[in-house]
């Protein structure tokens, strides 16, 4: 087993974990200065991006878990504000992230839909990375498998094998299943927004259905994802959509006792709403400028505006007094 703590200065002790995650935001942020500069985007306008985004994505993460497991919460609300303990989840942290970003956006004057592409290829590389302190903490992952099944037929390193190995059981490293799906994403994305068809907010969309199929499916192996009792129909419907999966893989055992993952749930749903709100926008017109179109801000515009009014006053003025 590895490590957790990276190094320790006195008492203070660095985890890899909050290693991992700080150089996932810091890829994504690179990512997103670099492709903001075809637009003429300033570096700052993202640095502060994430100085919002990430506050809110850990507030949004909390709020999730603690709402789908208010009963482990109710009676002590303190241990709510104690995140060291455990208990984030991605999609609330995206919602968070997306709530505190829209805001700051509309504030500089930018078009939210236009931002969030850019920002799209960073999001799910900061994903890809991030898994791998899930792995460190030795979380996140999977049902049993036998050793032999991640050694020869999987081929997985030593190292990732011996992590994967938890007081005697080997678990499917279901980390790196994800980790490998968002760096696909990636480079899908990133062929997908040098197509001239792309429209704006498609990029941003195009990521969440990327990354819902794929949470949908890994998801599924997991024995750790929040659930709940639903009808059985759909609990039947969920589990013929990820049969596919058992040519390989045996489900992941329900850990809170329910019929329904939450997460698999949300990630079906979000991938029907991306694929009607790309028809409906393109169809009502709403996406009328394309990816690669300029990004402008209101605020600049306006600005702008204001500066040229000047000169021309000034122009006026002298103009009037030469005559005289």
């Amino acid at each position: 087993m590895l490590n957790k703590i990276a190094f320790a200065i006195g008492p203070l002790e660095v985890h890899w974990y909050g290693i991992i995650l700080g150089t996932a935001a810091l890829v994504g942020l690179l990512l997103a200065i670099q492709e903001g500069k075809r637009f003429r985007i300033s570096p700052d306008f993202f640095m502060d991006l994430v100085l919002i985004g990430l506050p809110s994505a850990i507030v949004g993460a909390r709020i999730y878990y603690v709402a789908f497991q208010w009963s482990d919460y109710k009676n002590n609300l303190a241990e709510i504000f104690m995140i060291w303990h455990g208990g984030i989840a991605i999609y609330g942290a995206l919602i968070g992230a997306l709530v505190g970003g829209y805001f700051y956006i509309r504030a500089k004057g930018y078009s939210f839909w236009r931002i969030v592409d850019i920002c799209a290829p960073g999001l799910i590389v900061g994903q890809a990375i991030g898994r791998w302190g899930n792995f460190m903490n030795q979380e996140a992952h999977g049902g049993p498998v036998g050793e032999a099944f991640l050694r020869n037929t999987l081929h997985l390193p030593n190292f990732i094998v011996n992590q994967m190995n938890i007081e005697g059981i080997y678990y499917h490293p279901a980390f790196l299943y994800e980790s490998v799906w968002n760096l696909l994403g990636l480079l899908f994305l990133l062929w997908l927004r040098r197509r001239p068809f792309l429209r704006s907010g498609e990029l941003f969309f195009s990521y969440f259905i990327w990354y819902s199929v794929g949470r949908f499916f890994i998801e599924g192996v997991r024995t750790d994802s929040l659930d709940f009792i639903g009808p059985t129909w759909l609990a039947s419907f969920m589990n013929v959509l990820w049969s596919p999966m058992t040519i390989v893989f045996e489900p992941g055992v329900l850990t809170y006792g329910g019929n329904v993952r939450f997460s698999q749930l949300l990630a079906l749903l979000i991938v029907i709403a991306a694929i009607i709100i790309i028809v409906i926008r393109r169809k009502k017109g709403y996406a009328s400028e394309h990816y690669a179109d300029p990004i402008v801000s209101t605020k600049a515009s306006a600005a702008s505006a204001n500066s040229q009014e000047e000169l021309d006053t000034k122009g006026a003025d002298y103009d009037s007094n030469r005559t005289v």
